[in-house]
């Protein structure tokens, strides 16, 4: 039986910055990925703040949030078989440096703050993410 998902993926400021949206958006074409919905936004620090609250106690926090909020942001509504799974593969690690070759994040990143996409990390998550961004 085939699971068709929807996640959420984020092309971040570093990405948005250097004009990598449309290279980015073909790697998850390529995978068998549909683009369900897309916008381009500028979130406030604030809205950056609810949308991590998950990591509210980690030490990264404040800075992820001022990051995300730094530069205009691509979100889509990514669809396919095991989205979540599929999307976090291709992204690769969280550090770029650790990420397998051919991933995103290997071949866009910049650091482990500035590594280019956010991706949802569980299909709980993803319903909550896409809401966030994609209420209809």
């Amino acid at each position: 039986m085939s699971n068709i998902e929807q996640t959420l993926s984020i092309i971040k400021p570093d990405a948005v910055e250097r004009n990598l949206q449309d290279q980015i958006k073909n790697e998850f074409k390529n995978k068998g990925f549909e683009i369900i919905k897309e916008k381009k936004i500028h979130i406030s620090k604030d809205e950056a703040e609810k949308f991590y609250k998950v990591h509210e106690s980690k030490p990264f926090y404040n800075d992820l949030c001022a990051y995300l909020s730094s530069g205009p942001i691509v979100v889509m509504n990514l669809q396919r078989e095991n989205a979540v799974l599929e999307n976090r593969k291709l992204m690769g690690a969280t550090n770029p440096e650790d990420a397998e070759e051919g991933t995103i994040r290997k071949k866009y990143g910049i650091s482990i703050d500035k590594n280019s996409v956010h991706g949802s990390d569980s299909a709980e998550n993803a319903k909550v993410e896409l809401n966030f961004f994609f209420k209809d």
